[in-house]
């Protein structure tokens, strides 16, 4: 009978005179009560801090070592790589495996199914991330980094110090995913967006369509940027890069699970 979300709410019935209140029952453990508790105060009333949410990852983790980071991290409010950095700093290395978001099994060292989705990629570049990640059993976002490794004629796996192109210390952008025909067919996407009354006749998706425009400069206009970004910078300006990086592919991880719901109904 404790109350694990609601006690703002309850508090407020009691002055007012209530004798009963609307409530739902769970049963489970008190460690999942935390979980359920941590997971409804980042989504509404006064949201969790930084330190707060950081504080509740580590006690997740101590509680449910065999969830993922992106799993942790989807409860508590923070990203996959913060969790996985508290995790580290812990000392907890969790198991051979472990349960993702939508609930499958994962291995935590995904060497051989980042090798095997390469394969893939190589072999039928037109695969979607969800048609190679569901046959290799690896997520789409890890699909992603693999797709840009290859790309950038990196090694599949992050460990992999073997670069495909033999001129060293390079950027050649337009031969990566910068590269001019997907430039142009970015931009014609992008120009198809504007066009759609459903993003330019709302605020949101005007602000939407404002940050897909300022990503979709071309391969030179990139390479302009990274011959200008200053010697001293370039660790500080690579972390914020990443960072963005990752906002991004969890936001198109969110988009395009809703996709895949809305085609399964």
């Amino acid at each position: 009978m404790q109350v694990v979300d609601g006690l703002h709410r309850l508090t407020a019935a009691r002055v007012r005179g209530d004798t009963k209140i609307l409530a739902k029952f769970i049963e489970g453990t008190e460690s999942d009560a935390f979980v359920l508790a941590v997971e409804a105060n980042i989504r509404h009333g006064l949201p969790l801090s930084l330190a707060d949410r950081k504080r509740a990852a580590v006690r997740i983790i101590g509680t449910h070592p065999q969830w993922s980071d992106r799993r942790v991290a989807s409860v508590t409010g923070i990203s996959a790589g913060t969790v996985a950095d508290l995790r580290k700093r812990g000392g907890e290395g969790g198991n051979d495996a472990r349960i993702g978001r939508d609930g499958r099994i994962r291995p935590v060292d995904s060497s051989e199914r980042r090798r095997l989705a390469a394969d893939l990629i190589r072999n039928d570049p037109g695969l979607s991330l969800r048609q190679v990640a569901k046959q290799v059993g690896i997520s789409p976002e890890t699909v992603r980094d693999v797709r840009g490794r290859l790309e950038r004629g990196e090694s599949p796996t992050p460990d992999g110090s073997r670069k495909l192109r033999t001129k060293p210390h390079s950027l050649s952008l337009t031969e990566s995913d910068l590269g001019q025909s997907l430039d142009r067919e970015r931009i014609a996407v992008l120009e198809r967006l504007k066009a759609d009354p459903a993003l330019r006749l709302s605020e949101v998706g005007r602000i939407l369509l404002r940050m897909l425009a300022m990503h979709s400069i071309d391969g030179q206009e990139w390479e302009r940027i990274l011959r200008g970004v200053p010697p001293h910078l370039y660790g500080v300006v690579a972390g914020f890069a990443r960072d963005h990086a990752r906002v991004w592919a969890g936001f198109a991880d969110h988009l395009e699970s809703r996709a895949t719901d809305l085609a399964a109904r």
